[in-house]
């Protein structure tokens, strides 16, 4: 590929990462302001400023477009997690810390948490790469408290804290529970997830 070319491929990959952007800011806005049933595709196009069916070659289903906007968000906890490490004194006190500065960065924008929680449960398979990037993507939040463990140790903290904390995600969106008891199952989910795996080493 010439000089020229390479130029040309550059700028086109930057304008259609631009407008990835965009779509996904559009969502997340709309979802903010009225939940699931805000985001239709027609107005993240306009909102977005790209054609609808250049909408759907980035994203072919809403489900899609608002797990990616949970990656995004997850990857902006992660970078906030690198800027400020979790606190404390031991792998579950800083496993705790994670969890609860998570909840509370969910907690910002409720009805934004409420619609990528209903695309988190779709069964649309176009979803299911998405999910893979946000699981991803919780690994590494988790390691951040958690790095003395080995890899294996790791996944299983991560795959089951992962479907409590999806659990109490589910609670807050349906209205129930608080912010406070979504903390306090998350920090004992944790904390249970922990000694058993020190237990386990123990043993």
């Amino acid at each position: 590929m010439s000089e020229a070319a390479e130029v040309v491929e550059g700028k086109r990959a930057q304008n259609q990462a631009a407008r990835r952007r965009r779509v996904i800011e559009a969502a997340t806005e709309l979802a903010v302001g009225g939940g699931y049933d805000a985001v239709q595709m027609r107005d993240v196009a306009d909102r977005a400023d790209v054609a609808l069916g250049t909408l759907y070659r980035y994203f072919p289903s809403k489900d899609q477009l608002l797990c990616a906007a949970l990656v995004e968000s997850a990857n902006d906890l992660h970078r906030r997690l690198a800027q400020k490490p979790p606190r404390g004194d031991t792998q579950a006190d800083r496993l705790v810390d994670v969890l609860r500065r998570a909840s509370r960065f969910l907690e910002r924008e409720p009805q934004l948490t409420a619609a990528m929680v209903a695309a988190l449960s779709s069964p649309d398979p176009s979803t299911v790469e998405v999910k893979q990037e946000a699981f991803d993507v919780l690994h590494k939040i988790i390691t951040t408290a958690v790095d003395g463990l080995d890899e294996e140790q790791r996944s299983g903290i991560v795959r089951t804290g992962g479907h409590v904390w999806f659990a109490t995600l589910i609670q807050r969106a349906a209205g129930m529970g608080s912010p406070t008891t979504m903390s306090d199952d998350l920090e004992t989910a944790g904390r249970l997830l922990l000694k058993g795996w020190n237990g386990a080493a123990a043993g």
